[in-house]
């Protein structure tokens, strides 16, 4: 059964950083692009960046290019969003997610759809 564990939330002040972490079990982790996504109160699931089995490919949504950085070592099951120069906009519960890896190819969008094992999230909170 495939299993996301998503770390590393919190709160922090406006310019900070954090660093998720997505760790997978159960199914072939390094078969797989993993997708970041969040959600904000009363908004919907947006994509946020996207990064493609190998970790040879990143792909980026508009509001976060610059400030977060995909990465990711397949021999720990794992998935690194490094968020820089956080803004109070970027507070949502984040979601990371297996799936394809279409979205990896910049310009693509991140789709919830291509999809199909997600995480449980992780709160992040940007405020002074």
């Amino acid at each position: 059964q495939s299993h996301l564990v998503e770390s590393g939330g919190g709160l922090v002040q406006p310019g900070g950083s954090l660093r998720l972490s997505c760790v997978g079990s159960g199914f072939t982790y390094d078969g797989f692009g993993i997708g970041w996504f969040r959600q904000a109160p009363g908004k919907e699931r947006e994509g946020v960046a996207c990064i493609s089995a190998s970790g040879d490919r990143t792909n980026y949504a508009d509001s976060v290019k610059g400030r977060f950085t995909l990465s990711r070592d397949n021999a720990k099951n794992t998935v690194y969003l490094q968020m820089d120069g956080l803004k109070p906009e970027d507070t949502a519960i984040y979601f990371c997610a297996a799936g394809t890896n279409y979205c990896a190819t910049p310009g693509r969008p991140i789709e919830r759809e291509r999809f199909g094992a997600w995480g449980q999230g992780t709160q992040v909170t940007v405020s002074s």
